[in-house]
């Protein structure tokens, strides 16, 4: 008899995971009664439009496809509720899941042509090895349907459309639960990798929804977060390439999003607007600063890929006093920084920017202790990706490899980012003055 299985899955640095798979057992057991060789896991990603294996390159810089199925190591086995959550005995056995940085087989998601896209993870989990009882033995359970799943981290976030007619824009969001009369608004912009038409993967394609987490929401004192998504990318200025140019064709359209959404939550502080996002979304980060320089209160942009080339001294005259926490890596091949930031930066001090920062990495390595490399070490991701520390919460240097002080007291960025208002940069622009 086949059995149905449940999924857990969690963001993770590197998006969506399956991290446990739920087997309802035929009786109840001692969790002492499994291993993590009772059962294998075989697994078959699939279009969630065409239902085939979805075909994927073997690296970044390879051709190749090759079909993306295979076994996924259990790293651990144990009794369990229907929901996971471990117990002595019971009558659910959780398997955890390696999370595999290269081939990815537990992900959620694909970069299938142009975009990351859920997949459908199609599981089948044989029992191998017997289980005994007090007064029996189980086996020969297979498990080839899938149940249902869960993913906690994206409670409380909606998707919704925009209703600005000349280019509506699709977006999610969360609202704060904290009781106050005013809260501020985070605006995340995706990379150009999240683009297209899965609103999710705005928010869950990275670890976007670490600023919906109970920890980051009370460095906030209770925020919004919103995810807009765009359908090409940031940087398309109509042509549907990545422009050089420095323009984007979704400036209006973003900017009518963000002011309808504030209109319609009456207890958003207008006061407290910020703004970031990563690659392309540090490029939309900086355009919309560039061309709303008094609207939001602080930026922080990662990886941002604006050309300091075609960024005016007038621009940087603009948006000097507006505060930002730059992030990016020295080893950055996709958007090098001594093209992007590093000059920006540069020419933001010379002017008098009395509130910029920089947190410069050597090289991006996992810190969560769950991506490993083939010896065990912490991976190395890829060396765009910054905007892994970012939304943990992890830049605390700055550019001199100094702490960033507020108030003389250390602080992470979205600590630095909390503090931020307009009404503090109007007083601290009068006493440069």
């Amino acid at each position: 008899m086949n059995r149905s299985y449940m999924t857990v899955t969690e963001v993770t640095d590197y998006g969506p995971y399956i991290t446990k798979i739920i087997l309802p057992l035929s009786q109840s057991i001692k969790s002492e009664a499994l291993s993590e060789d009772t059962f294998n896991v075989y697994v078959e990603r699939r279009s969630k439009k065409t239902g085939e294996v979805i075909q994927l390159r073997k690296d970044w810089n390879s051709v190749e496809l090759y079909p993306s199925k295979g076994y996924c190591r259990v790293t651990n086995a144990y009794t369990s509720d229907s929901e996971g959550n471990k117990t002595e005995m019971g009558r659910h056995a959780t398997l955890e899941l390696e999370c595999e940085a290269i081939y990815r087989l537990n992900s959620e998601i694909a970069f299938v042509q142009e975009h990351n896209v859920y997949v459908f993870c199609e599981f089948r989990i044989t029992q191998v090895k017997e289980i005994l009882t007090n007064n029996d033995s189980i086996s020969g359970h297979v498990y080839d349907h899938f149940g249902g799943g869960n993913m906690e981290q994206v409670k409380g976030w909606v998707n919704s459309e925009s209703s600005y007619a000349e280019m509506p824009l699709r977006f999610g969001y969360f609202s704060p639960n904290m009781s106050r009369d005013k809260h501020p608004l985070i605006i995340w912009l995706h990379g150009a990798g999240e683009g297209g038409y899965d609103t999710t993967v705005a928010y869950t394609g990275n670890n976007v929804v670490n600023l919906s987490s109970e920890k980051v929401q009370k460095i906030f004192g209770g925020g919004y977060v919103l995810a807009p998504q765009v359908p090409t990318m940031w940087m398309d200025d109509g042509s549907g390439e990545y422009t050089k140019s420095g323009n984007s064709m979704y400036v209006k359209a973003l900017k009518a999003l963000i002011d309808e959404f504030i209109n319609l939550h009456s207890n958003i502080d207008s006061n407290r607007i910020y703004i970031g996002g990563c690659s392309n979304g540090g490029f939309m980060t900086m355009r919309m600063i560039i061309d709303y320089p008094d609207f939001f209160a602080a930026a922080y942009p990662v990886c941002e890929a604006l050309y300091d080339e075609v960024i005016t001294d007038q621009n940087i005259q603009d948006i000097k006093n507006t505060p930002i926490w730059f992030t990016h890596a020295k080893n950055d091949e996709i958007v090098k920084p001594e093209i992007t930031v590093v000059p920006t930066y540069e020419r933001l001090l010379k002017a008098g920017a009395p509130n910029v920062h920089f947190s410069y990495f050597d090289k991006v390595v996992d810190t969560s202790g769950i991506f490993k490399d083939s010896e065990g070490n912490p991976f190395e991701f890829f060396s765009h990706g910054t905007w892994i520390y970012m939304l943990k919460d992890e830049c605390v240097l700055d550019y001199d490899g100094s702490p960033v002080k507020e108030s003389g007291k250390e602080v992470t960025l979205l600590q630095w980012l909390a503090l931020q208002s307009k009404q503090i940069t109007v007083q601290n622009c009068k006493s440069y003055q």
